[in-house]
């Protein structure tokens, strides 16, 4: 955990593992398989996957490709929330979660951009992609713990339809790949996203 992560953790604490694995199974519950919350909680594996390939990678190279990779399906998962999730859930139940949904969205995508300049063998790089992976994880939690489930249980049935078909097209043209809402060919850097 970064010095940032434990500085965050007093005031708020983090979820713990725990919390997370119980969070995900009651998502998974919910979802349908593949409309908007089982693409969602997909993305979210493919995210954390992501992040666990860069914190390994042994190289510069090696990491530079996977923190890209990372960019690629975080910032074009980000993107459909954004689009299409986050105004259903003002819709559906709360404002206030919409709003806090963005501005830690902002943050990772700012942070990504930041880990991009640094030199990725150093510890400074390290501690920014942990931090980064923290933020994320936390943020993870709070849609599948109450935020998502909330949108599940307030908007009609026909708009949720709607919804997944709009996030598969919205996370398909950020992700420069097949359009499929899983996953693409190439993923988008973060210069080509931001």
């Amino acid at each position: 955990m970064s010095l940032l992560d434990k500085i965050a953790a007093a005031v708020t604490p983090m979820a713990s593992q725990e919390e997370r694995a119980e969070a995900r199974r009651k998502a998974e519950q919910l979802s349908q398989g593949d409309d908007w919350l089982g693409q969602i909680l997909d993305h979210h594996r493919q995210i954390e996957s992501a992040f666990d390939r860069a914190l390994n990678a042994a190289g510069a190279g090696e990491r530079r490709t996977a923190a890209g990779e990372l960019a690629g399906i975080l910032m074009a998962h980000a993107n459909a929330e954004e689009a299409v999730i986050y105004p259903a859930l003002v819709e559906g139940s709360s404002k206030a979660h919409a709003t806090m949904a963005y501005e830690e969205q902002a943050a990772a995508k700012i942070n990504m951009a930041i880990l991009e300049n640094l030199d990725p063998m150093s510890q400074e790089w390290r501690d920014k992609l942990e931090h980064i992976q923290g933020a994320v994880a936390q943020h993870v939690y709070q849609e599948e713990s109450s935020w998502f489930p909330d949108v599940i249980q307030n908007v009609p049935l026909e708009k949720q339809q709607a919804l997944s078909k709009r996030y598969a097209e919205e996370f398909g043209r950020y992700n420069r790949g097949s359009g499929s809402g899983s996953g693409g060919n190439q993923p988008a850097h973060l210069s080509q996203i931001a």
